[in-house]
């Protein structure tokens, strides 16, 4: 189970071995820590008492906290996730030689996989219905195709040489999976193209949003692996930038968090939009569905696990990766 925490001066404590929180002094939820995956605060004046941040840490439960914009200004969990160091130093060296070239590729291509299958996806119910539409997003998905081939094709000894190359076919794909997006979505979500920080229209903040909740998922993932966060390989290191949540996320933001968005503005969900940021209902909203959308199973290794599960594995599969003891695999969601 997941707590969100969505209202101005809610109160989370403990009650005995149960999580409780509190709006005007009145309980509104009381959940029996071990029920529970995370908590998710997604509003401003909300506090603590010590114990249960205690017994969240002890029981491996993260506390985040997002701001209006969906990106995590702070998480809290227990410092005893982070005692492997062999991972962290095969993870640093493995920036130096192939392995990290292997792995920059190998995050382009589920990237632009992913995108391309959800294309796939979407343009299979319009097949009968809008046939026009249904042709146009072939031919952009034949486009992407045509790009995606040159991944493999990408030489060199480390990643510092190659990353402009994955770069620009990342480019390249993006903008034209965003201008089938913007030919598929209705007129009432009001996409014209993809704007990150800042946006003000209901579709690029509903993404923006969705973005925030999985970097988070993925931020634990690849604690829990032992690896450190800001150090990635297809994305440049800088002061306070995690690299490597940056990489892991591409795997993941078409199957769990544009598929989910864009059901939703598809049946026409009334989101509420308050001086260019979502509001308290529709962040509360969106939050339920990516988290429910993380509960949901796609085939994996050929079972089927929850895409939260397969987060965590690709966290510990770079991990294994980079310590020469495995090869590494994008995850590839089917559509």
């Amino acid at each position: 189970m997941h707590i969100i925490v969505s209202n101005f001066g809610s109160f989370v404590g403990k009650k005995s071995e149960r999580l409780i929180v509190k709006e005007n002094g009145k309980a509104i939820i009381e959940i029996p820590f071990y029920k529970i995956e995370q908590v998710l605060v997604t509003t401003s004046g909300v506090s603590f008492s010590s114990d249960a941040v205690k017994k969240c840490a002890n029981s491996g439960i993260p506390i985040t906290f997002l701001s209006r914009d969906g990106m995590p200004y702070a998480q809290i969990q227990s410092p005893h996730l982070q005692g492997t160091v062999l991972n962290r130093r095969a993870q640093l060296l493995a920036f130096t030689d192939k392995r990290g070239l292997l792995l920059g590729k190998a995050f382009t291509q589920g990237k632009v996989a992913n995108q391309i299958n959800l294309l796939k996806y979407m343009a299979k119910y319009r097949k009968n219905v809008n046939p026009s539409l249904y042709g146009r997003i072939y031919e952009h998905i034949k486009d992407m195709e045509k790009i995606f081939k040159g991944i493999s094709e990408v030489k060199g000894q480390t990643i510092d040489e190659v990353r402009a190359t994955l770069l620009n076919i990342e480019g390249r794909v993006a903008n034209l999976y965003w201008q089938t997006i913007a030919e598929i979505l209705p007129e009432t979500a009001g996409f014209m193209n993809r704007e990150k920080r800042g946006a003000a229209d209901l579709t690029n903040s509903l993404l923006n949003y969705g973005y925030g909740i999985l970097y988070s998922q993925v931020w634990i993932a690849i604690i829990l692996a032992g690896l450190d966060p800001y150090a990635g390989f297809l994305h440049v290191d800088r002061p306070g930038k995690p690299s490597l949540v940056l990489d892991l996320i591409e795997e993941f933001r078409q199957p769990i968090v544009d598929k989910t968005i864009f059901g939703m503005l598809g049946r026409n969900i009334n989101f509420q939009m308050e001086e260019g940021k979502l509001g308290e209902r529709s962040r509360r909203e969106l939050a339920e569905k990516i988290l429910n959308r993380l509960d949901s199973k796609e085939r994996y290794r050929r079972r089927k696990c929850t895409l939260r599960t397969i987060i965590q594995c690709q966290a510990r599969s770079i991990a294994t990766f980079v310590r020469g003891e495995s090869s590494y695999k994008p995850f590839v969601a089917s559509w």
